[in-house]
């Protein structure tokens, strides 16, 4: 499926803005769907930090999906629009005592607690409401992701989780707190992963460690392996969807669950990345003594994960045809990190050519900013442009 571009329409619109396929999430969220549909015990929280535009938030909750929360402003917003509050699952190394007041408040599904601190302070807020919460607890599992550093979460370095040896402690922990019920294990490895080893290597720790309680009496409940699948930037048009038939296969061949036990999913990424796109103009083509740059009116405000990650995103012209030249991408903001690629092939750049810069969808308007005053930038869907 690819996605289609309506230049003439474009021309009356003020960039950078993000354009979204509706169609394209709309065939993802099927796809994903029709999976789930075979599996009565599997459910999915879409992540809701990937992308929080209200316009996609309503058309995922239409899919019945639930959702994965790091904030109580996350919470606030995806009850806002349409997720049943029993479908939400809270997580974050620190959650405030507003937030925990809300979600409590909200009558979440569960709470994914990542320290026997936070177990403490939930169990006396949530008695302080005369509440009861769910808690499944966030284990570190000591496994890698062959992903970026920055995006890494399963390392016993990493400051998210409870260590796997402290688990069992953490659990009898939860049966002495009268205002919490625990529900089960959640895990999270990281993001933008692409090699199935990677949630092999998961299946296998939890595995592990399920193994390892029962044998010991206690209890393990559902299981939440988080999410973290990948997408193809390098190649928008050519793979739009993410392997998840390789993703859901491989999780379902390798971990090991008894009769009744929920497994549930927190994909984000994988969900609205490929619908997305930042839509630039160009501004001016400067010449260099070695170089050329194209010099866009988007910018790391609008799209920070090149300049944080280093992250690779395709850069099309889609206002022409010539010949291929290679220019330096980059935006106005003062700052030197603010490119968006360099040495790329375009077709030959003019002032007023709409750059798209693809598979936006995730991270993308959520990480937005108003550095130097800019303005964040507005959304536009192909389903109402």
């Amino acid at each position: 499926m690819t996605t289609k571009f309506p230049i003439e329409k474009f021309k009356s619109l003020p960039t950078p803005f993000y354009y979204y396929d509706i169609e394209l999430l709309q065939q993802t969220l099927r796809k994903v769907a029709s999976t789930l549909s075979a599996h009565p015990l599997w459910r999915m929280h879409y992540a809701i930090k990937a992308n929080a535009n209200p316009r996609l938030l309503n058309i995922i909750s239409g899919m019945g999906m639930g959702a994965d929360c790091v904030s109580g402003w996350e919470i606030d917003a995806a009850v806002k629009a349409g997720f049943k509050p029993e479908s939400i699952v809270y997580a974050g190394v620190g959650k405030s005592d507003a937030e925990i007041i809300s979600a409590l408040n909200h009558n979440i599904g569960c709470f994914n607690v990542e320290s026997e601190a936070e177990l403490s302070v939930l169990n006396e807020l949530a008695g302080s409401l005369g509440k009861k919460a769910n808690v499944a607890l966030r284990v570190n599992p000591d496994v890698g992701a062959h992903t970026h550093s920055n995006i890494t979460t399963g390392l016993a370095e990493n400051k998210f989780g409870i260590n796997k040896e402290q688990l069992e402690d953490t659990i009898r922990l939860t049966f002495t707190l009268p205002n919490v019920t625990f529900c089960g294990l959640h895990f999270h490895i990281g993001s933008q992963i692409l090699d199935m080893t990677d949630f092999i290597a998961l299946c296998n720790r939890i595995n592990e460690l399920s193994t390892q309680l029962q044998r010991k009496g206690l209890p393990v409940g559902d299981i939440n392996v988080g999410g973290g699948l990948g997408v193809d930037y390098e190649y928008p048009d050519r793979f739009p969807f993410a392997d998840f038939d390789a993703y859901f296969d491989t999780i379902g061949r390798h971990l090991l669950l008894h009769p009744g036990q929920q497994l549930h999913f927190e994909l984000g990424r994988s969900l609205v990345a490929p619908c997305g796109s930042l839509i630039t103009r160009v501004l001016y083509v400067k010449e260099g003594i070695h170089k050329q740059f194209a010099i866009v009116d988007g910018s790391m405000t609008e799209l920070i994960r090149p300049a944080l990650y280093h992250a690779f995103h395709r850069i099309q012209n889609i206002s022409s045809s010539e010949p291929l030249e290679r220019y330096d991408v980059v935006g106005p903001v003062c700052e030197s990190s603010d490119v968006f690629g360099k040495a790329i092939d375009l077709p030959r750049c003019q002032r007023g050519d709409f750059i798209a810069i693809r598979t936006a969808g995730a991270y993308g308007e959520t990480m937005a900013s108003q550095y130097n005053c800019r303005p964040l930038p507005k959304a536009y869907y192909s389903s109402e442009i």
